[in-house]
């Protein structure tokens, strides 16, 4: 891992607040990616992969729908690799194994049964990512993991839905979440930011609730990075925070609504996850 005195002495000071921003997610990778280390840039490519996640699930949908640009591959390489796993073959492209493994598990379903792919994808790119060799971010990756699936849980259980069937993974933490049925699902004293987390879902306003939930992952951050001054472990965190502020800036509230409205429907679909999923 590098050390990247000169970068991260000239990163700009970024606030949640920022109405502006003079540096982009997409201009991080063009200017500051080239001059990390062969390794520490695998570790950035963990971020800008779930762009290429939203992108495969689009080419899904639609061969010839417009990408989010940040993505690491192109529209044809992704093409390539859905293609290839429509017959059965390897494409002959260098990608993460997670992106193969989902094309794979998606093609062997029914097309009926494709309803949750997107979970299923999430699932298959944690497992990837918390795999990683970098300690920081695979915290981060854990964190983040654990923290969608309680989310998940906790609106469902508000909304009189089956929790089991929107937990993903099998890790203890989850297990609890599918099994458990205190308030807490016995979780307080195991995850410090879990009643933090169970207040703010209780929010009503959708952008205030999704506002403090950016500054719960705001403070996990400066949390864990305290002590990582000039690594790649501090470049990760600049990046994660300039992806929050940026979303703020595109977000209106009837993008934020829509949102809202994907993630409710989505819940009452009430679609299982495969088995492999759930134990």
């Amino acid at each position: 891992m590098g050390a990247y005195y000169y970068l991260v002495a000239g990163l700009p000071e970024i606030s949640i607040d920022d109405n502006k921003l003079s540096f982009t997610v997409q201009q991080f990778r063009e200017e500051l990616y080239p001059h990390f280390t062969a390794l520490d840039q695998k570790v950035i490519d963990l971020f800008y992969l779930k762009y290429d996640n939203e992108n495969l699930l689009t080419l899904l949908k639609d061969k010839e729908a417009s990408l989010a640009v940040q993505g690491l591959y192109t529209q044809t390489e992704l093409l390539q690799l859905i293609e290839a796993a429509e017959v059965n073959r390897k494409a002959n492209i260098k990608a993460p194994s997670y992106l193969q493994q989902f094309l794979t598990k998606y093609f062997e379903q029914d097309p009926d049964e494709r309803i949750k792919t997107d979970e299923l994808l999430a699932t298959y790119y944690y497992e990837y990512a918390m795999k990683t060799r970098n300690k920081f971010c695979r915290d981060w990756f854990n964190f983040e993991f654990h923290l969608n699936n309680i989310i998940a849980a906790l609106t469902a259980r508000k909304y009189g839905m089956n929790v089991s069937t929107h937990v993903i993974g099998n890790t203890p933490i989850c297990e609890m979440l599918k099994t458990e049925h205190t308030k807490d699902f016995g979780l307080s004293e195991e995850v410090e930011y879990f009643e933090a987390v169970q207040k703010i879902t209780e929010i009503e306003n959708l952008t205030e609730r999704e506002r403090k939930m950016d500054l719960l992952k705001w403070k996990t951050l400066d949390d864990m990075s305290f002590f990582h001054y000039f690594g790649i472990e501090k470049m990760w965190v600049f990046l994660l925070k300039l992806d929050i502020v940026e979303r703020w800036l595109t977000l209106d509230k009837e993008k934020g609504y829509e949102m809202f409205r994907r993630l409710i429907d989505g819940l009452k679909e009430e679609v299982s996850i495969p088995e492999e999923f759930r134990k």
